[in-house]
């Protein structure tokens, strides 16, 4: 048994429950266990259970109401693709979706620091909405780690234990996957600032890493939530390793917008990303 690595995978948007990871763990730990053995530790964030309570009061209030409504069954697919990514939203007297998002995260990380050990190379993996959180939350991260000034809430804190994982100095892999990242950036100038990929400490803890590391943003053409971020502006653009246009999906959603919920379990995806994540492990082992 060698060194550990430590990946996170972070849903997206819909009706998630606590079993979204289990076939993309299966994936992964078949790929990588004939050469790592148990070293890729790998746990999933939950967060969707922190919207559950507010998504059933608003349609509560709407059945109580009793009100013409029609089409129901897309009004309530259109909460569960948007309602969550419109709450998480902070505003400047609300930011309880944010929060307690971003607590819920907070605990994987550290039942992951645990799992991997505290200072293993770490690599998130995030679909959908979840790019977004993945993004926030390590940028949030990067204020205290770069600009000595904690922005991180104390909700989130009491969630941490202090290691350097989940300070996030070891982060060396980001996969995101059908991400509206460049629909987010309009809300700031010039499409605003990405995380530093590597961790700007990355070397500190692990010297033979920094040329490993990478931010790879998987899209299919065919979903429209997923876009290209390295064209967004030259600081992305320095940042993101690449766009990687895939097809995923079977013969009745590769073709249409329903591709967005095929990336957890499409084999470009998963093969890759299986790669990358030995060569890390041989790396940190010198294997």
């Amino acid at each position: 048994m060698g060194r550990k690595v430590a990946v996170m995978l972070i849903h997206g948007i819909g009706n998630q429950t606590g079993t979204f990871a289990d076939r993309v763990i299966t994936e992964i730990d078949g790929r990588c266990r004939p050469t790592c053995g148990d070293d890729i530790v790998i746990r999933p964030a939950h967060w969707a259970h922190v919207m559950d309570d507010e998504a059933k009061l608003l349609w509560q209030r709407f059945d109580d109401a009793q009100l013409p409504l029609r089409w129901n069954w897309a009004r309530r697919f259109i909460v569960e693709l948007l309602g969550d990514a419109i709450a998480y939203q902070p505003t400047r007297s609300d930011r309880r979706a944010y929060m307690g998002i971003h607590a819920a995260v907070a605990a994987a990380m550290n039942q992951l620091a645990h799992a991997a050990g505290p200072d293993a190379p770490l690599c998130i993996i995030a679909h959908s909405l979840g790019t977004v959180i993945a993004s926030n939350y390590l940028y949030d991260l990067e204020v205290k780690l770069t600009r000595d000034r904690d922005i991180v809430a104390q909700e989130v804190r009491a969630e941490m234990d202090n290691t350097p994982l989940e300070r996030g100095e070891t982060l060396t892999l980001l996969y995101t996957l059908g991400s509206p990242l460049a629909l987010w950036s309009l809300r700031y100038s010039n499409f605003g600032t990405p995380i530093n990929l590597p961790s700007p400490v990355l070397f500190q803890h692990h010297p033979t890493l920094p040329p490993l590391a990478e931010w790879r943003n998987y899209f299919d053409p065919d979903d429209p939530i997923g876009f290209p971020l390295k064209t967004l502006n030259e600081a992305y653009s320095n940042v993101v390793t690449a766009d990687e246009p895939i097809e995923i999906g079977d013969m009745f959603t590769g073709w249409n917008p329903t591709s967005h919920l095929a990336y957890w379990t499409a084999q470009a995806v998963i093969t890759p990303i299986s790669d990358q994540l030995i060569r890390v492990w041989r790396s940190i082992n010198a294997v």
